[in-house]
């Protein structure tokens, strides 16, 4: 995994031990401590560590770790441990007693058993892969199955109507690394090809900016995993207890923060990626891939895609080489563990996943406070020099119905941390969660919880004590805004970019005459993008000439792709989770459902005299939130075959917040009955109609609106209102309420007019700046044109 194409055989016991005694000798071989960035993006590089053989993380090295300072130096060993590991959950690298928790009992979170028992990741997974007459792997192997990038399902379409085929329908989904979303045109390929060939005839694209293959079978997955790499591209890091995929915006900007956000992920990417050669020995049967990683490419000397950043590297050796350097670095703090292969995640790996996206001032593209830890890129005063990064942690989505010790959470400000240490504090933060996480409890096992356990300030602290210096406080942000990237955008660099809408992330070929999946793909033959996902499923079509717009524009046309301008703003603001048939935690629908609830709230918003309204609606099929439902202004969570807890009160810039719980098992059928009063109050009771529905319900909360809702009258929303049509586009002129200043007519309106997207957008806009309703500016507008 850390080769750059090369598989790396274990060392023997004996050799390592004769390898770490030889080092240990030899004073010039110690770590220094990390220099600065030289002119680039070099995290901590220590360019003097030339010793080591190219393409190799230096395992040798792993096994003098530096212990941390104790006062106790009689701790025998903890079971836990793999042989020399000195470092782990059950002996942490830095101690903190008041956890409710010791990492002592986890009888009762069997994950950690087989992660421990899998010799890293291989067993029992290797033996029964091998196993060509089953269709199916033990749920231990399952476990180390995730790791590698792949879960098991089965068609839970037959679960109640035909058991032979339920039991027949195993099948396997793999998940790729993307860091950034991003795939070369030539591994875009690759992965169309297998979609077709050995999965569903689809591609599913993912909230996290990564790609997933469903439907293959047990007897293709190697030869799936093998093609994927051989192209460049891994699954290793898409699933799994350990640094999941990396986002950051999916604009390919030539602006150099932007920039410096890609090359950010890029690096994180393979800095947190695990060691384990088990993956190579699995898939690649132990040998070289046809490729390096795609993304090695990017940052080496005369990589086409940073073209405003000096080069991390010269070669995919050196690069290697520099990033193990980073990794082995040992400050004798406890993040390194001793574990010969795994000197960052030890044995047992982390307790839970762990998600990363960096982003710029500004730019919420990427949903920033989800995740484990957010990096926002600071700049110096000159615009082009990168200064450091804000650091947020703490943000998960997963909860559990009914049970009130899980819950959603948005991060919180950690500290500034200068470019040269980032390094260190992403090592160190890792560390505390590996060490302090809960592995007892995995429903608690996210780093949210021991954030939220200890207080932000107490988790400094030991952050702190693993990075071994103080984290700086936090530099100034503006406003946070939610920006889709969709449509025509210039990159910078002389070239284009366009947005293409995946409506709930399915790409495919659909009966409605919609071909999305052949009209990328010939665009992708065609003109040899690279292609970009975002975080809410669609996808970005880069480094386009000019002079291909319009064709492009007519390749998407011909098989039925809308234009942005024609897509309707509620399904532009929408995601879903796939949910049924193939997910295995679903409780109701939410892919299959979603297009639907949003014609239906497209209506419902007609009816009550908002036509063009719109507001960021999520679904998901359980309640772990994977389409992260509790950033949403309204959401639906499924709670039972067609039924729906429904979630209200977060931010349309997806800004800090998470929603409130409203209503427990609302049915699917009684959608339009449940949201008319709430819609009807947010119409008649805003501050201005600039308020948005999430920022209005969160200001008024949920009594009030129990309140409102307990009084209303059915029906009230419609009277007065006329509905020319079902959703067709923006309707302005017929908003009506909240008026600021003088009318320039007076009487009520009644008469609407329709106007394109893009019209309406503009004027939303022009609204917004104005502190005007778009009815008061568009009779405004409508007057001065006729006079």
């Amino acid at each position: 995994a850390r080769s750059g194409g090369f598989a790396s055989a274990p060392m023997p016991a004996a050799l390592l031990a004769v390898a770490a005694l030889a080092i240990a000798a030899v004073p010039s071989l110690a770590f220094a401590p990390a220099s600065s960035f030289v002119p680039s993006l070099r995290f901590g590089h220590q360019s003097a560590c030339t010793h080591r053989t190219p393409s190799t993380r230096g395992r040798a090295l792993a096994m003098v770790a530096t212990p941390p300072k104790s006062d106790d130096e009689t701790l025998p060993p903890a079971a836990w441990m793999a042989p020399g590991q000195k470092i782990g959950p059950q002996s942490p690298g830095q101690p903190w007693p008041d956890k409710a928790y010791d990492n002592l009992n986890v009888a009762k979170n069997k994950p950690e058993y087989a992660k421990k028992d899998s010799a890293h990741l291989r067993y029992p997974l290797q033996q029964e892969m091998a196993d060509s007459e089953t269709i199916s792997i033990s749920h231990d192997a399952v476990i180390v199955l995730k790791h590698h990038g792949s879960y098991m399902q089965q068609d839970r379409s037959f679960q109640r109507t035909d058991k032979q085929a339920y039991a027949d329908s195993y099948q396997f989904m793999l998940r790729l690394k993307v860091p950034n979303g991003k795939l070369p045109a030539s591994v875009y390929q690759t992965v169309d090809d297998i979609s077709t060939k050995w999965g569903q005839n689809d591609l599913r694209a993912t909230t996290r900016q990564a790609w997933q293959i469903h439907g293959v079978k047990k007897n293709n997955l190697k030869s799936v995993i093998a093609a994927i790499a051989n192209a460049g591209g891994s699954t290793l890091g898409g699933c799994g207890d350990i640094n999941r995929n990396i986002m950051s915006p999916p604009a390919p900007l030539a602006d150099a923060a932007y920039q410096y956000a890609f090359q950010t992920a890029n690096y994180i990417a393979d800095l947190l990626a695990p060691s384990s050669p088990a993956f190579a020995e699995l898939w690649m049967d132990g040998k070289k891939t046809a490729t390096v990683e795609y993304w090695k490419k990017d940052m080496v000397e005369g990589s086409t895609s940073t073209p405003v950043i000096p080069p991390v590297a010269k070669s995919i050796e050196e690069l290697n080489d520099q990033v193990s350097s980073d990794v082995l670095k040992d400050q004798g703090t406890g993040i390194i563990t001793g574990d010969a292969e795994e000197p960052l995640y030890g044995r047992q790996y982390l307790p839970r996943k762990f998600k990363i996206a960096v982003t710029v001032p500004g730019d919420n593209s990427v949903d920033l406070f989800i995740h484990d830890v957010g990096l926002v890129v600071i700049m110096a005063d000159d615009g082009k020099t990168l200064k450091g990064y804000d650091v947020f942690v703490g943000g998960g989505m997963g909860r559990t119905h009914n049970k009130e010790s899980t819950f959603a959470k948005v991060s919180e400000p950690l500290g500034f941390v200068s470019k040269e240490d980032l390094p260190e504090l992403m090592k160190a933060i890792l560390a505390t969660q590996r060490d302090h996480g809960n592995r007892e409890v995995r429903a608690n096992a996210r780093m949210k919880y021991l954030v939220h356990s200890l207080g932000v300030a107490n988790f400094r602290k030991l952050v702190e004590s693993y990075f071994g210096k103080k984290i700086s406080p936090m530099v100034p942000l503006p406003a946070w805004r939610m920006v889709d990237w969709m449509g025509w955008h210039e990159q910078g660099d002389g070239k284009l970019f366009l947005g293409v809408i995946v409506e709930q992330g399915r790409v495919k070929d659909f009966d409605n005459g919609l071909r999305l999946k052949t009209a990328l793909r010939t665009i992708v033959d065609k003109y040899g993008l690279d292609t970009r996902l975002t975080a809410d499923q669609n996808i970005v079509l880069c480094g386009i000439d000019p002079k291909d717009r319009s064709d492009i524009d007519a390749i998407l046309l011909a098989h039925g792709v809308k234009p942005i301008e024609q897509v309707d703003m509620m399904t532009r603001k929408s995601i879903a989770c796939p949910a049924f048939p193939l997910c295995g935690l679903a409780q109701a629908e939410a892919e299959r459902r979603m297009p639907d609830f949003n014609s239906r709230v497209n209506a419902l918003l007609d009816r009550v005299g908002m036509p063009g309204e719109s507001f960021v609606m999520r679904m998901t099929g359980c309640p772990n939130g994977c389409a992260r439902p509790y950033m949403a202004e309204l959401a639906f969570v499924g709670q039972g075959p067609d039924l729906y807890q429904v979630w209200m009160g977060g931010s349309s810039q997806l800004d800090g917040r998470t929603g409130w719980r409203w209503k427990d098992k609302m049915k699917q059928s009684d959608l339009e009955a449940e949201l008319e009063p709430v819609l009807f109050m947010w119409k008649t009771e805003r501050t201005s109609q600039a308020e948005r529905l999430g920022d209005f319900l969160q200001r008024v909360g949920k009594d009030k609106v129990d309140e409102y809702v307990a009084k209303y009258a059915p029906g009230t929303a419609f009277s007065g209102v006329t509905v020319e049509t079902l959703y067709t586009g923006p309707v302005v002129g017929a908003s009506g309420g909240g008026a600021k200043g003088a009318r320039l007519t007076s009487g009520p309106r009644k008469q609407q007019v329709r106007v394109t997207d893009e019209v309406h957008g503009m004027l939303k806009q022009r609204a917004d700046t104005s502190g005007q309703p778009i009815s008061d500016l568009v009779e405004e507008l409508i007057l001065k044109g006729l006079n």
